[in-house]
């Protein structure tokens, strides 16, 4: 009869040679280098991170929170917090105009937008909006020059703060186009709170 022995991984025919101290340094630098690389990568052509300014979005998002936002494979959605290059003198304070907003997307192309200023409800074809996420109502109308019913033209959207009170936005005709943003001109979606620690986590 003949035997035959399998020698499994605590065989003495598997034993490695113990790596040196200069050996491991190298590999932990070289998984270091590589990790570092990685998180440039996706934040450069992935994600970017943006600093609130302002109490437009409160009580959702408050000045001086990060976001990080994305515009990869992104097509604009109804409740989506986006972040908005500013293509025209939209800004309520002098010079600074030239910074971006961040605004929630209230309606999208095709879409019809109403709004009581009495009552502050929002409708969207016709359907009032359910918004727990406002800080308080839409009872100022800021700009004459936007008439109510407003329809979304095509490639565009409405956006609104949730502060309302205390937001420019598509109820002016000093953002985008007589209030409406042309797509092309969002950054992106804000997908994620990454500071302060406390409050870290996605955005609804």
């Amino acid at each position: 009869m003949d035997y035959y022995y399998a020698y499994g991984e605590d065989s003495e025919f598997d034993e490695k040679p113990p790596k040196s101290l200069k050996t491991e340094i190298f590999e932990w630098l070289d998984v270091l280098v590589v990790s570092v690389i990685a998180v440039v990568l996706i934040f450069t052509f992935f994600f970017r991170v943006v600093t609130i300014d302002g109490e437009s979005m409160e009580n959702t998002l408050h000045s001086g929170e990060r976001v990080m936002i994305s515009d990869m494979f992104y097509t604009p959605m109804q409740g989506d917090i986006v972040v908005i290059s500013r293509n025209t003198d939209n800004s309520l304070d002098p010079g600074t105009y030239s910074e971006p907003i961040i605004k929630r997307i209230i309606a999208t192309e095709g879409q019809t937008v109403n709004i009581d200023f009495e009552t502050g409800k929002i409708y969207v074809d016709g359907y009032p909006l359910e918004e727990d996420y406002t800080k308080n109502l839409a009872t100022n109308h800021i700009d004459d020059e936007i008439d109510f019913p407003a329809y979304v033209p095509e490639n565009c959207v409405f956006v609104l703060g949730d502060n309302r009170r205390k937001s420019l936005d598509s109820r002016s005709a000093r953002i985008g186009k007589n209030g409406m943003i042309d797509e092309r001109y969002i950054l992106g979606k804000a997908v994620y709170r990454i500071f302060p620690l406390k409050k870290m986590g996605g955005l609804d």
